[in-house]
């Protein structure tokens, strides 16, 4: 259960970037805000995920995993991954608008998750995650149609949000993939976090970040890094430890969820019947999820001493 909980609270503060994006200062852009992210972020997210991976490698016994070709390689795609997300998700968004492509891109992750996990272990998902991701599903379409005053659904802005989710779904499979090779949860997160902010230190010097010197900015910048990305991508490293990545991705669905009630609570934004419904149905699904996770993955990964 404790896997769980960190899982949605990690798709709770995944949820605070609209509305953080929403309360920054004029001037910004998509594309700074996201590279201004990953840069804060990444590098946060690197120093405190190695310096948890050292604490642990200190009190773990035997010989880890040999550091050979494939686990490098494959800590690099999730940082990739994280890097181009947000690029991707803005082209769906600047296509067919923010509803629009938030449905696509976050309903497309946890069924992406759940059939490349089949096809990479050629493990059916359980029963309870069929049903509780098709609940939740529904939910976000549901909240994305009722919220939404309409939208287009231009084809490179499809491809592009389903590509944001794609995105997700590789990250969550890869860090499943690593932990089950016996690799500190720590280390594979650090090196997302490392990854992505190189490779977003190169895009800098290509966007105006002039907006920084506002303070409303500033605090802006470092809650999307560290909340939204350091932290978030630790708890949900963490909590993918006892779960599957198809239940992990499910879970994340708390994302537009929290979203959708901070519309309503911060930014005074108000929801359709339809949208409501939505918010009821996803709430459903991610319950039940909750509940059908209650056991210990199996197999069960190797504990981690924070």
């Amino acid at each position: 259960m404790r896997s769980v909980l960190a899982v949605l609270a990690a798709a709770l503060l995944f949820g605070t970037t609209g509305t953080s994006q929403a309360l920054g200062p004029d001037g910004t852009t998509p594309l700074s805000i996201g590279v201004m992210r990953m840069v804060i972020g990444g590098t946060a997210l690197a120093l405190v995920a190695f310096a948890l991976a050292r604490r642990h490698a200190r009190t773990r016994t035997g010989a880890g995993p040999a550091l050979t070709a494939r686990p490098v390689a494959l800590m690099i795609l999730t940082g990739v991954c994280l890097a181009v997300y947000q690029p991707l998700f803005f082209l769906g968004t600047e296509r067919n608008g923010v509803a629009v492509s938030t449905v696509i891109a976050l309903g497309s992750a946890p069924v992406l998750a759940g059939l490349l996990e089949w096809a990479l272990t050629r493990r059916l998902p359980s029963r309870v995650w069929i049903a509780a991701t098709a609940l939740a599903t529904l939910g976000v379409v549901l909240l994305g149609v009722g919220g939404s005053s309409g939208g287009g659904t231009d084809p490179i802005g499809i491809i592009g949000a389903v590509g944001a989710g794609a995105s997700f779904a590789v990250i969550a499979n890869v860090q499943r993939r690593l932990l089950d090779d016996g690799w500190d949860a720590f280390t594979v997160v650090g090196s997302m976090g490392a990854s992505s902010a190189a490779l977003c230190l190169l895009a800098l010097p290509f966007v105006d970040v002039s907006w920084l010197g506002d303070p409303g900015g500033l605090a802006m910048a470092l809650w999307l890094g560290l909340a939204t990305i350091a932290v978030a991508y630790i708890l949900f490293t963490w909590g993918l430890q006892g779960l599957s990545a198809a239940t992990a991705a499910t879970l994340t669905l708390g994302e537009p969820l929290t979203a959708a009630l901070l519309g309503i609570t911060v930014l005074g934004e108000h929801l359709s019947l339809l949208a409501v419904i939505g918010l009821v149905v996803l709430g459903t699904g991610l319950a039940l999820l909750a509940w059908g996770s209650r056991s210990a993955r199996d197999p069960a990964p190797f504990a981690i001493e924070a």
